[in-house]
Formats: C-alpha cells, structure tokens, sequence
C-alpha cells in the first residue's frame, strides 16, 4: 500500500512542515539564549518573586504604585523587572544611578537620536526663551478665567462636586494652542476638540500596555492585535490634528503677508520657530519632522500640564492649611487678581514650594526609559551591557524613603532653600535632568502658577471622600475615575 509521504501532494506539507518546525526550534534555542544572556548580566541585582510565564507583568499593570513603592523601599537603587520570560527592563530609582544613567544617550520611546536630536533641540529652543514666555503670561490668565466663568455657572454659590480634569486637560489645550500655535480655537466652550482628547488619553494608554504587555510586547504580534489596529487610527486622528494645525498655519502666513496684521504679533511662537527652521534647512527638516515635533510638543505640552495642575489641586484640597498659606501669599502679591505679571509669579515662594512638593508626589511623567547603546557603569561599580532598556522610575525616585523622609506626606517646606541644597540634585527629577531635560520646563511652571493663583483667589477646594483619586501608571499619569473635587466659591 502506498505510503501517504509518497503522495505527490504530501511532500510539499511534509517539507514546509519541517521547515517551519527547524524554525521553531531555532527560534526556541535563540530565545533560550537571549533569556540566560540577561540572567548572567543582570545577576548581581536581586529582583522581586517573578512568575515563570508572565514575569513582572501582572503587578505592573494592576496600576498599584505601592507595589512599586515596595520594591523600591527593599532593593536598593535599582532591581530586574521581567515582561516575560525573555525580556528584562533595569528599573532605577537612585539619585546616583539616575545622573549616570540621564548623562548618557541611548534610544528613547518617543526621541530622536544623535546629531539629529542635537540639530532639532537646537532648532527649537528660542521657543522658550525667557522674553518670548513673558508674552505668554496674558494669555494663559486668559485661558484660565473662561474655565473658572464655566465653574462659577456650575458652583453658582454652593459647595459643588465637579470633575476637574477634564475642564483643566481642555484649558491647557487652549493655552498650548494660542501659546505655541497662535490658534484661537474656543476649544473650552465647543466639543470639536474632544475626539483628539480621547485619542491622547488612549494612545497613552495603549502605549503603556505595548510596552508591559508580554504577549503583545513584540512589535509584529502588537501590530496585528485590536489594541495595534486601535493605535494606528489614534496616530492617524494626531496626525492630522497636526496636519491641520501646520496647514492653518500655512495658509494665515499668505493671508497676511502684506497686511499690518502680521506686525501685531511680537514674538515668533513655536510653530514659526519650526517654520523658519524648515525653511532654512529644508534638506534636514522635512514636513515629516515638523510634523513629529507639533505632535510631541502637543502631545507632552497639554497632558503633562493638566496633570500637573489637577494633582496640585488635590493635593492642596487634602492639606487645607496648605491651601490658606498659598492663598494668603497670593493675595498679598495679585490683590484680587485682575492681572498677574511675570515679575509677580517670581515673588510666590510657598506657592513655588506647594507646587514642587505635588510634583514630587504625582510626577507627571512616572519614568524615563532608553535602551543603551553602549555599555554603563555605576558608581557603585556594577555595570550594564549595551542593548539592555534601562527604565529610570521618577515615581520610584520620589518616593524613595532612602531619599524622602516619610515620602507619602505633604509638606512643602522640603522644598525650601536649606532644605534644597542639603539633597543630591537628582532626587527630584520631574522634568528630567542631564542634555534630554524637559525644554519646555519653565513654559509648565509659569502655567502652573497662572493656574492655581487664579484658581485659589476664586475657589475653595476640598476632597470629595466618595472619590478618592486613583493613579493610573501609563506614559503620562492619568486618573482612573477622574479628579473629584468640591468647589465653592469665594467673595471678592
């Protein structure tokens, strides 16, 4: 009888059927392989109990930070976190490992590399220079006032539950595109902004699960997955919001170009900035680069800044002895508020120190990662290969109770000048540090000042019990249920 690999139809399925299987075992020995290359290079750190599948997987994503906050307080500067079986992150929280690691340069999630990144920094830093952010100060008080009139028809004269958040993340919206864009969209008072909302709120998120996801970590498998397919419509919804914002831009250039209307604006914003890059160096800043620096600027300019703001109120609701003082030295300073200068906002010291302290406590940004592109050695003595990704956890290093005496504690005056220059200066890391630090640092303070200055002389705030706030652990801190808070406003 004729055995059926005799068959002239069989031999093929037999052959791809070896093939695939040779494949699979090669595939096995490599991942086998990478797994005790990381064993051995990671040995002299000892890491928490990991499960043999998932790895680290399953206490990164419950969105605990105390479970982090564990782990920090028990390994020493820094441990192994396993995605998998097969992949490692190095997770830092030490303020020596963190300046080690943040002088060197590596590929980021979301940066450019080398000369590249060097000529585009370069490019774009008259953006934020001092003079231009004086000129910002009028306008983010305007943006500011039309939330606080939404608030006032929602108080009326009562103590009124509202969630913040959302009316905050659209007026840092409305700040970032009059600031940066020279767009007067009325985005505070119409919905038309609300789908790009949503889609950075979930490109955060989805970000976030790529990256600790084992099963979807790989690039192939995520791309395929309904969370990939949902990823490439939010790029596609950021990609024309950008689009859109550089057309506009394009087209008010022509409309204006013999009109007195171009001489009223006397500071070139951030997208002229980029437009007289791309014009000047048009050969190395494509309308692809100029794109994917609108995007990044939006992108980490309006989400980080919201967050800012919204945990600065919680907080300062929770500690109402913190939120008088603060609201006594504006006072003193602003009068009733109907200006604020930018000499002013120098002269808010505890204020300063409140808002420092909130940033400690709620960084924006939960942590940096790169992966090296050279081998690193700390100052301890231990070292690293190239090709591993280092994660520097900035909620770790704030919490650190080697660094912070009771970290979980409100108080300010950690941040006062004797206290300040007794820490290592890279205790406090919210906007970065090192050549990769935050350029937009200073534009985020100035709007946190605005913010909470005009907030406090019209508004008292206080904790809703019902609606504790729940940290979500994506790129940018996120709330989970939103930011609850009772708001009752004051007489002049």
């Amino acid at each position: 009888m004729e055995s059926w690999l005799e068959k002239r139809w069989a031999r093929p399925l037999y052959l791809a059927f070896v093939f695939c299987l040779a494949l699979g075992l090669l595939q096995a020995i490599k991942l086998y392989l990478r797994r005790q290359r990381l064993l051995r290079e990671l040995r002299h750190f000892p890491a928490p109990p990991t499960h043999w599948f998932y790895g680290h997987q399953k206490l990164l994503q419950d969105g605990k930070m105390e479970k982090l906050e564990e782990f920090v307080e028990k390994y020493p500067c820094a441990f192994p976190c396993w995605v998998g079986p097969f992949q490692a992150f190095f997770y830092v929280y030490d303020p020596d490992y963190a300046k080690t690691f943040l002088s060197r340069t590596g590929k980021g999630l979301v940066s450019l590399d080398g000369p590249e990144w060097f000529q585009h920094r370069h490019l774009v830093t008259p953006a934020f220079s001092f003079n231009t952010l004086k000129s910002y100060v009028d306008v983010m008080t305007q943006s500011v006032n039309i939330m606080l009139g939404k608030w006032e028809e929602i108080c009326g004269t009562r103590d009124t539950g509202v969630e913040v958040f959302e009316h905050i993340s659209l007026m840092t919206l409305d700040i970032l595109l009059k600031c940066a864009f020279s767009q007067e969209t009325n985005c505070q008072i119409n919905s038309n902004h609300d789908t790009y909302v949503k889609a950075m709120f979930d490109s955060s998120k989805i970000t976030f699960y790529h990256l600790y996801s084992f099963l979807h970590h790989h690039d192939i498998i995520f791309k395929f997955s309904p969370e990939g397919h949902r990823l490439q419509e939010i790029s596609e919804v950021l990609q024309q919001y950008a689009e859109k914002v550089i057309r506009d831009r394009k087209k008010s250039l022509k409309d204006i170009k013999n009109q007195d209307n171009a001489q009223k604006k006397n500071y070139p914003d951030f997208l002229d900035i980029l437009l007289s890059a791309q014009a000047e160096n048009c050969d190395s800043f494509s309308d692809t680069d100029l794109q994917s620096e609108v995007n990044t600027f939006i992108l980490a300019g309006h989400d980080t800044t919201a967050g800012g703001i919204s945990w600065l109120l919680y907080h300062l609701a929770l500690n109402p002895e913190h939120q008088e003082k603060c609201r006594d030295e504006i006072r003193s300073i602003l009068g009733d508020g109907s200006s604020i200068t930018w000499d002013q906002l120098s002269e808010m010291s505890y204020t300063t120190m409140c808002i420092k302290e909130s940033l400690r406590l709620a960084p924006p940004i939960q942590s940096i990662s790169r992966e090296l592109s050279k081998p690193i050695t700390f100052p301890d003595g231990h070292s690293l290969p190239a090709g591993i990704t280092v994660v520097l956890s900035i909620w770790g290093l704030h919490h650190n109770p080697a660094i912070w005496e009771e970290p979980k504690v409100f108080d300010p005056l950690r941040f006062s000048l004797e206290n300040s220059d007794q820490r290592h200066s890279y205790s406090f890391l919210p906007f970065s540090a090192g050549p990769r630090d935050c350029i937009g640092q200073h534009f985020a303070m100035v709007e946190l000042k605005v913010a909470i200055a005009l907030i406090l002389l019209h508004f008292k705030v206080t904790p809703d019990p019902t609606r504790p706030l729940i940290f979500l652990p994506q790129v940018i801190l996120k709330p989970q249920n939103g930011v609850h808070l009772y708001l009752k406003k004051l007489s002049k």
